[in-house]
């Protein structure tokens, strides 16, 4: 059962979806729909595990509490992770629980290596106290199917908080990695990518098992598929971690007044040509259309001009090729960072008129440029 922290900003929010289950603390918990699929099959493992121990249908029961047990457990992980993060003023999105473990998305990254540390550190340190805790409880209760459940869930906990300490991204012991080599070298981006291709080491050495080391993971099928699952996982996780971090070291360059393009203003009866011809006159590439009183009422769209046909661009105005100019659409020119990628998520176009705080018109902003900003990352 994998644990991460979402920490890294990113264009578009994820694409990930849940069903909302609990807001403990005020935090949103949702459930993936496919963890009902993945609960269900280790509620059948589990079950036939059992099944020397316990007979009928009394296994499944005994199966599916371990399971929801074992989901709880993760959510108290997850918990930590997100309660330590809102004490050091952290803003927490929400917790997402999916098959192989779960997330806390966590807004900002911590701003020192040390409280990084110890909001990595929390998920781990209760998964290994809910450990103590399940060993401590399962030597007072006879073993009968209570204590059956117990320690497997002590069992459960110990391997979470274990494996999460694993030193590579995107596990919680990556992130510890992470905070040290950062505290160490004074270089946070250095740091993620070193934390990050540890990850991918991991994620190999996983790979290696099932092919070499057999026995360590029983020698049958199916946990040789969880093993192979958890190193995609791994793979994937240090591979976005990489990525995350090219992507922040770019948002400085990601200035709107920088990447306005120059534009002209013209009327919406005027030709689509005629405007063209003004625009390339005036070493303009962006092209702004007004009312009567010159004040800008729609942005020529870039996509709808290069679809037009030189031979109709005569016959056709500029206003027809506009996108009216919504509030939404009209941006600070002094935006940049996070701010502008805020700005530019509340209301998706592919174009944006980008103002002074007067009013004064700057030029215009275009989604292409943005990608050109972060193209590679």
């Amino acid at each position: 059962m994998a644990s991460g922290q979402d920490e890294q900003p990113d264009r578009h929010r994820r694409g990930q979806h849940g069903l909302l289950v609990a807001r403990p603390f005020g935090i949103p918990v949702y459930v993936s729909p496919y963890w009902f699929v993945i609960a269900g099959v280790f509620v059948i493992i589990d079950a036939n595990h059992l099944s020397a121990m316990i007979s009928g249908y009394t296994r499944y029961i005994v199966a599916a509490a371990f399971v929801v047990l074992l989901y709880l457990s993760v959510l108290v992980h997850e918990l930590s992770h997100s309660v330590v993060a809102r004490g050091y003023g952290l803003p927490v999105r929400r917790i997402l629980l999916y098959p192989l473990g779960g997330v806390s998305e966590i807004e900002r990254e911590a701003p020192t290596p040390g409280r990084e540390f110890a909001v990595a550190g929390a998920g781990p340190a209760l998964s290994l106290l809910l450990g103590v805790a399940c060993w401590v409880i399962a030597r007072l209760v006879p073993y009968g199917v209570t204590g059956l459940v117990i320690r497997e869930l002590m069992f459960a906990n110990f391997i979470v908080g274990a494996f999460n300490l694993l030193p590579g991204l995107p596990l919680d012991g990556g992130r510890m990695l992470r905070a040290v080599i950062w505290k160490l070298t004074k270089r946070p981006t250095s740091a993620t990518i070193a934390a990050a291709w540890a990850g991918r080491g991991i994620a190999v050495a996983l790979l290696v098992i099932p092919f070499f080391f057999s026995g360590l993971v029983g020698g049958d099928i199916v946990s040789m598929i969880w093993v192979l699952a958890i190193a995609a996982f791994m793979w994937t996780g240090a591979t976005q971690s990489i990525k995350a971090s090219k992507f922040r070291e770019r948002l400085p360059a990601l200035q709107a007044r920088r990447l306005a393009r120059k534009a002209i203003s013209v009327a919406a009866s005027t030709p689509l040509s005629e405007a063209i011809r003004q625009a390339d006159a005036a070493g303009a590439r962006a092209v702004v259309v007004v009312d009567h009183d010159s004040k800008p009422i729609a942005i020529l769209n870039e996509a709808a001009v290069t679809a037009t046909p030189p031979q109709r661009r005569p016959w056709v105005d500029a206003g027809s090729m506009a996108r009216t100019v919504d509030p939404g659409l009209i941006l600070n020119a002094d935006l940049q960072g996070m701010a502008l990628l805020d700005a530019i998520r509340r209301s998706p176009a592919t174009e944006y008129l980008l103002v002074e705080s007067s009013g004064e018109v700057v030029g215009v902003l275009t989604t292409r440029d943005l990608d050109q900003v972060f193209a590679g990352a």
